[in-house]
């Protein structure tokens, strides 16, 4: 047995036995857990430890996984959205040179660290900071079950064009000259049908997983073969399927093994350089700057149409700096341009932004209705098509969540009462679905205020029956339901025993717990037959 080896496993399960306990203590005060391992990787270097073998393989693949992800989530049918391409072109052109521009003159005042930053440099640091994280938003969304909604999209959208920016930065930034060899890699794209073949037959289980990493990691070195920067290969393999209809499965498969990679990643930015009272005053200095970033983004997006409301959402889902800065600003210190401190400065504002957002995405819906007057002075006279008001007034029934569960209340109820019934989700896709169906559905979010302020004048709605997809979501709509003094029956779905009592706390009047009830259902099914 080879026993240096087993010395340097013992010492990087130390290491990641560190970061759960702090990442979990980060989740039991309601942060994303990356910043307890930003923390366990500070602390670890304070402690004299050093990045051992396996920490920087989990590191690589975590970026590689990463990449292949972001690929797996370009839509172009979002992408080309003036509301995400130009406002994102917009914001980075602006915000680069405005950050750049203070960080060179902090640079010309002679303050330490900053002294060697000339301008090129400080606007790569920049560059590094203009970012918003996807790991955060994409777990905050997620949460709220908002993925699918208009905002939701708009981030995500916005989220990807950085982090296509940030990938031909890393490509540049190699230095290599591809080879002939590269041509080849060509090919790959009249194999597309091949890979969406395999993917297809793959199924559901542990073959779809180990498909998405041959995916990522054999794109990866195919890439590296060619002289071309590896996680392009992941990014790109990535594209390749992701019109797929499987594409948005196996991202979520892929979801937990490319956090856990990320995990080395975060632990060894921790410990790449010394934490130092210096470098974290710049990180207090540098997190108010997220506010810039996170008010420009909002002009952008209702000069570009996007109501307040859904601008807000996206906003707040935004004002955060990212890991994608930290791998352009690791790049900067491999390659010898700016100050391996750097990363240590940009780690802690990354923590410190992450503390800022999470209780912001939060409360998002609250921080609207509660200042709408100002929020309002911004919004564009001029409605998009996907973002327009709804009018419900020939309607008594109304079901929020056309989902699986939404759908089938929606059907039944339908077949008892006629067309009164209605269905709405705020998932545009998912609408159009239904409404080639011939199903009565319209785009529409519970959670919005506006919305039910247009309802509230003229409805006729007697029933609401919330399907949506978790807790949060209902409880939100059941808010907005009590501010607008809502006098009809309000039923909602629950997934546990806990939610059943949070509920009608709440205001439910009925709560279908549908794992239980489904149970009893199917029993009576099948009693319902024998008796047949």
């Amino acid at each position: 047995m080879d026993f240096e080896w087993v010395a340097i496993a013992l010492g990087d399960v130390a290491w990641i036995s560190h970061a759960f306990v702090l990442g979990f203590l980060a989740r039991l005060i309601g942060l994303p857990p990356l910043v307890g391992f930003l923390v366990a990787g500070f602390a670890l270097n304070y402690m004299g430890f050093e990045s051992g073998a396996m920490l920087q393989k989990l590191a690589d693949l975590g970026i590689t996984l990463l990449l292949f992800t972001v690929g797996l989530k370009l839509n172009l049918k979002v992408l080309i959205r003036p509301q995400v391409w130009s406002v994102t072109a917009l914001h980075m052109a602006i915000i680069i040179p405005l950050f750049g521009a203070a960080l060179f003159g902090l640079a010309s005042l002679g303050l330490p660290l900053f002294i060697d930053l000339d301008l090129k440099l400080a606007l790569m640091v920049a560059f590094a900071l203009s970012f918003s994280s996807t790991v955060f938003v994409v777990q905050m969304l997620e949460k709220k079950g908002e993925m699918n909604s208009l905002h939701g999209r708009i981030a995500i959208g916005i989220l990807v064009m950085q982090d296509l920016a940030a990938v031909f930065f890393l490509a540049a930034s190699s230095g290599k000259i591809p080879s002939l060899w590269a041509l080849v890699l060509f090919l790959l794209i009249p194999l597309r049908p091949l890979f969406s073949y395999l993917l297809k037959k793959t199924g559901h289980g542990e073959l779809l997983i180990l498909y998405g990493l041959v995916l990522a990691l054999g794109g990866a070195e195919l890439f590296e073969l060619g002289g071309v920067k590896d996680d392009l290969g992941a990014l790109i393999m990535g594209v390749l399927i992701s019109t797929h209809p499987k594409s948005k499965e196996l991202a979520k498969s892929m979801l937990g093994f490319k956090d856990l990679f990320l995990v080395g990643f975060f632990l060894s930015i921790g410990m790449s350089g010394h934490l130092s009272l210096e470098a974290l005053i710049i990180g207090l200095l540098l997190t108010p700057f997220i506010f810039i970033k996170s008010g420009l983004f909002y002009l952008l997006m209702t000069r570009f149409k996007l109501r307040a409301r859904t601008s807000l959402l996206a906003t707040m889902n935004l004002t955060n700096y990212s890991e994608f800065g930290l791998i352009v600003a690791a790049i900067g210190v491999t390659s010898g341009w700016i100050d391996g401190e750097w990363l240590v400065v940009i780690a802690i504002a990354l923590s410190l932004s992450y503390i800022v957002a999470s209780p912001l995405s939060s409360l998002d819906d609250r921080i609207y209705s509660r200042y709408r007057g100002l929020w309002m002075r911004f919004q564009s006279k001029e409605r998009l098509p996907d973002d327009m008001l709804v009018d419900t007034s020939d309607s008594t029934i109304a079901v929020f969540g056309m989902g699986r569960v939404g759908c089938g209340a929606y059907e039944k109820m339908r077949a008892l009462h006629g067309d009164t019934v209605l269905g709405i989700d705020f998932d545009d896709d998912l609408v159009k679905e239904h409404l080639a169906k011939g199903r009565k559905v319209l785009h529409g979010d519970p959670s919005d205020a506006d919305f039910w302020d247009k309802i509230d004048k003229d409805h006729n709605i007697e029933l609401v029956m919330l399907a949506l997809p978790n807790l949060q979501a209902n409880r939100d709509a059941l808010d907005q339901l009590r501010k607008i003094s809502f006098s009809g029956r309000i039923a909602a779905t629950a997934r546990f025993p806990d939610e059943v009592e949070k509920l009608r706390k709440s205001g439910a009047g009925a709560v279908f717990n549908i794992y239980t009830e489904a149970g009893v259902g199917f029993a009576e099914h099948v009693e319902a037959i024998n008796r047949g």
